[in-house]
């Protein structure tokens, strides 16, 4: 905002696509915009918000294909701001009454898909208890015509696992204590330390020595066949097994492994090993370039196989969420 005011000038429009908690367009936008440029809002300058909905690495949904939410700060911004979306986005606009109303259904998307993944969790959980396959569960459940399509996971990146709290943090300012979206958000959180202690249970449940054993985590970023590490929560599984003195090598051909070593301080695999050598193999990431013979190839004669995407055929496996 506050580049944009140095350059701002009458008769401009200014459009946010971040996602924000209701309010922040234009209780704290604006007047930065104000600030820096000595224009009066409404006046001489207008805003406007428009939610980015892209989801990376999707080739399908692409920009001009997913419906946009547009509003604006006059009902006349609001009208030319969504008629130069209309010319672009060939799936249509929706018109917000308000820049709030935009603001606020941007941020429940993604509260909402977190707290469904939060809740098929949850089912994992319980059915790993019961000693039942979650994935043949939802699989029956899912012949409902209403019943929502969900699997279990690591809830990471740059969205899903952070803007709930945008949110939850708005909620308590007003007075009001979220239940759902925080109990969600802590769900979600645990899953990664969740996964290695399951896998640890294995190993010694299959006498495999874990101190100074070595592990294999296959895929880092946050989501499937997309080179994007931004909150992996991939990483809570590496620093768990590290916790309890394991050996952790990391392999991802999508990843970027100056960025994983910025951001997380880990050295990842630039190649696989031909040999047998791990006694332990996490799936953690679906990309197109894994599968069972990939990870057979990995793994000692007695070792532990653990997919958290669901990706390996059940009997090819020892555990998954």
């Amino acid at each position: 905002s506050e580049t944009v005011g140095k350059v701002l000038k009458k008769g401009d429009y200014v459009v946010y696509e971040s996602t924000v908690y209701p309010g922040v367009t234009e209780d704290e936008c604006v007047p930065v915009l104000e600030k820096y440029s000595g224009l009066a809002f409404n006046k001489d300058f207008y805003a406007g918000y428009s939610p980015e909905r892209i989801n990376p690495g999707d080739k399908e949904h692409t920009v001009t294909k997913i419906k946009k939410v547009v509003s604006g700060s006059t009902p006349e911004a609001a009208e030319l701001i969504n008629g130069i979306y209309s010319s672009i986005i060939v799936a249509g606009t929706h018109l917000a009454p308000s820049i709030k109303v935009a603001e606020a259904a941007k941020v429940i998307e993604n509260a909402q898909r977190d707290i469904n993944i939060a809740f098929i969790n949850e089912l994992s959980k319980i059915f790993n208890h019961l000693s039942i396959d979650t994935a043949e569960v939802l699989a029956a459940a899912g012949t409902k015509w209403n019943f929502l399509n969900f699997r279990p996971g690591l809830v990471g990146g740059h969205c899903i696992g952070v803007d709930p709290y945008y949110l939850a943090q708005k909620a308590i300012e007003v007075g009001y204590h979220p239940e759902i979206i925080l109990a969600g958000r802590r769900l979600n959180d645990g899953m990664g330390e969740y996964i290695a202690e399951n896998v640890l249970k294995l190993m010694i449940s299959k006498k495999i020595n874990v101190s100074n054993a070595k592990t294999l985590v296959l895929g880092i970023t946050f989501k499937e066949n997309c080179p994007d590490v931004r909150n992996t929560r991939v990483i809570d599984i590496v620093t768990t097994l590290q916790s309890y003195h394991m050996g952790v090598d990391v392999y991802d051909p999508w990843a970027n492994a100056a960025e994983v070593k910025h951001e997380y301080g880990l050295d990842i695999l630039q190649s696989l090993p031909d040999e047998r050598i791990y006694d332990a193999v996490i799936l953690a990431v679906a990309h197109k370039q894994f599968n069972a013979d990939t990870v057979k190839g990995l793994c000692k004669t007695t070792s532990v196989i653990f997919d958290v995407k669901g990706l390996l055929k059940k009997e090819d496996v020892d555990a998954r969420l």
